[in-house]
C-alpha cells in the first residue's frame, strides 16, 4: 500500500495556480524528496496533506484512505512540521510536548511516557525542565519534531527541516531522520537544499511553478534525466598514458555515449542495461585497463534538478 497517493492535485489563489495537476505517490516507509525552489508549490502542496489546505480540485489519499472531504481526518494520520515552527517560549520543554499530547487527547500514564521516550529520541532528556526561549535553533527544531510525532503518526511532512541551521545541527537532524525512517515512518522532506537530499533520499519528486516534472527512485530519475547511467571508473594511476588507453578501450564499447576525465579515473554516460555494464568492465580489464574501482557514480541531484527543470525556465 502506498502511503501518499495524489490524483490531479489542484490549488489555485485568485487566479495564481500554485500546485498544478499534481499526480504523485509515496510508498509506505520511504524517505521521499520534494525537491523545487522556493515558490515552486513545495509547502502548499504538503499543507493540503496536511489536512491545513483545502485543494481547488483533485484527490488525496493517505494511508489508502481518501481525505479530500475530510481533511479533518489527516491530522491522526500525518505528523507536519511547517518551514517556521511557532513556539511556547514560556513552557518548559516537557510542557511543551505535554500540552500537544493532551491536545490529542492522550490518557495521563501514556501521555507521561510518551513526551520521556520523545525527549529520549530527540536527545533534549537534559533539557527536560529547561524552558523553550532558551533552546539554540537546532534543539527548537528537534523539538518541533517531536511536537509532531506526538501522536505516533504513520506519515511525517518536513517543510525545510534543516532550514537555518548549523552545519552540526543539520548533521544531528539528518541522523534523526535515518532513525525515523528504520522506525518505519514514511517521511516527505521538502528541501531545496539538494545536496542533503540526496543523500537521505529513497525517492525524490521534482517540483516547479507548481508542475511535478519528475518524481520515483533516486537512481531512475537521475537515469531518466540523463538518458542512461553515469559510471565512474577509478584507475590505479591516471597519468596521461592510462588515461589514454582507458579512453581507447572504452571507443569501440556500444553503448558508450561520452567520457570525461575527473579526479583518479573516468566518468561514462552509458546507455547499456545491467549485463552491458558487466561486459563493459570485463571489457576494460580485458584490454589490461588498470581498474581500481568500478561502479555508478554518486547522483548529483543539483546536476539533475538543472537538467529537467532547463524547459521549465523562462
Amino acid at each position: 500500500m502506498n502511503a501518499i497517493e495524489t490524483h490531479h492535485l489542484t490549488k489555485r489563489y485568485n487566479g495564481l495556480t500554485a500546485v498544478d495537476d499534481l499526480s504523485l505517490t509515496v510508498p509506505q516507509g520511504a524517505l521521499f524528496g520534494f525537491i523545487g525552489p522556493n515558490g515552486a508549490g513545495k509547502t502548499t502542496t504538503l499543507r493540503m496533506l496536511a489536512g491545513l489546505l483545502e485543494p481547488t480540485s483533485g484527490e488525496i489519499i493517505l494511508a489508502g484512505e481518501p481525505i479530500t472531504r475530510n481533511p479533518g481526518a489527516a491530522r491522526w494520520v500525518v505528523g507536519y512540521m511547517p518551514d517556521f515552527f511557532g513556539v511556547y517560549e514560556d513552557m518548559k520543554v516537557w510542557e511543551y510536548l505535554d500540552f500537544f499530547a493532551r491536545c490529542y487527547g492522550l490518557p495521563d500514564a501514556r501521555r507521561r511516557s510518551v513526551v520521556e521516550e520523545l525527549l529520549h529520541l530527540v536527545d533534549l532528556d537534559e533539557k527536560r525542565e529547561a524552558f523553550v526561549e532558551s533552546l539554540s535553533r537546532g534543539m527548537r527544531q528537534r523539538l518541533c519534531l517531536a511536537h509532531a510525532l506526538v501522536h505516533d503518526p504513520r506519515i511525517l511532512l518536513l517543510d525545510e527541516p534543516a532550514s537555518g541551521l548549523d552545519p552540526r545541527a543539520r548533521v544531528e537532524m539528518r541522523e534523526l531522520l535515518r532513525e525515523l525512517g528504520r522506525m518505519g515512518k514514511t517521511i516527505v522532506i521538502s528541501s531545496h537544499i539538494l545536496s542533503e537530499l540526496a543523500e537521505m533520499s529513497d525517492a525524490i519528486g521534482i517540483i516547479e511553478r507548481g508542475k511535478l516534472l519528475a518524481a520515483g527512485p533516486v537512481a531512475e530519475v537521475v537515469a531518466a534525466a540523463r538518458s542512461g547511467k553515469l559510471l565512474r571508473i577509478e584507475l590505479l594511476t591516471s597519468d596521461a598514458e592510462t588515461l589514454a588507453g582507458a579512453r581507447g578501450a572504452l571507443g569501440d564499447v556500444p553503448g558508450v555515449v561520452e567520457v570525461f576525465d575527473v579526479a583518479g579515473g573516468l566518468e561514462v554516460a552509458f546507455s547499456g542495461d545491467e549485463a552491458a555494464t558487466a561486459g563493459l568492465l570485463r571489457h576494460l580489464v580485458e584490454h589490461g585497463v588498470p581498474v581500481l574501482h568500478f561502479g555508478e557514480a554518486t547522483s548529483n541531484l543539483e546536476d539533475v534538478f538543472l537538467q529537467i527543470t532547463k524547459g521549465e525556465v523562462q
